[in-house]
């Protein structure tokens, strides 16, 4: 999508803090950070929120979850745990319509839920 920031950073339009980066999934840090480790990762293709994922979109979502465990472990986060959160639509706490995942970590955390 031509408007879409996500897609943007994807085609490296605009500049970002990646820490990885292959065929389908993109990471890279955020700017607002909610911890002392905040990465946002997402696919590569435009899915605009996790209501609008479709079979085909198995893999790619499994495989976000492979990289959030790398990059966990890259970051030193693995031993001591870390948190994956997906915000869905604007009740939920989505504010780019572009599935991500953040991966916060590097400190304890409060109770989310």
């Amino acid at each position: 999508m031509s408007d879409c920031i996500f897609c943007k950073i994807i085609d490296h339009e605009i500049p970002s803090a990646i820490v990885y980066e292959d065929e389908d999934v993109l990471a890279f840090e955020d700017i607002n950070p909610l911890a002392k480790v905040h990465i946002l990762i997402i696919p590569k293709k435009h899915i605009a929120t996790t209501a609008d994922l479709c079979e085909e979109d198995a893999a790619v979502v499994g495989k976000i979850y492979l990289v959030a465990r790398k990059i966990a472990e890259e970051k030193g986060m693995a031993e001591d745990g870390y948190r994956i959160v997906n915000n869905c639509k604007f009740f939920g706490g989505q504010e780019v319509f572009h599935l991500h995942f953040h991966l916060l970590g590097g400190e304890k955390l409060g109770q989310f839920v």
